[in-house]
């Protein structure tokens, strides 16, 4: 399942509770965020430990395009985490759509 990056500023806005997880890498980061907790995909599966709790929460992954994500979301759901959404365009997508301007 995806979420448009106009679903996404609609939940930020509205505060509603989620947890936000970027897995690039952190110099991409530091370039450009959106306010998402960083979890880079290579230490994902070493980070899993640290989400334990929000197996039931929804969990919303970006990345730059929604390639390695999509990654993310998967692993995530292979590991019992139940309602994962992946940002479909990434931080890519929402500069089209808002430029450079944080949630």
């Amino acid at each position: 399942m995806e979420i448009t990056v106009q679903d996404l500023r609609k939940k930020l806005e509205a505060g509603e509770p989620f947890v936000f997880i970027d897995v690039r890498e952190p110099w991409e980061y530091e370039e450009f965020n959106l306010g998402a907790q960083l979890i880079p995909l290579n230490t994902l599966v070493n980070s899993m430990h640290e989400l334990e709790d929000h197996k039931d929460d929804p969990i919303i992954v970006h990345c730059r395009s929604g390639a390695r994500s999509g990654m993310a979301q998967g692993l995530l759901l292979a590991n019992g985490f139940k309602n994962v959404l992946n940002l479909k365009g990434g931080v890519m997508a929402w500069q089209e759509a808002y430029g450079n301007s944080k949630p």
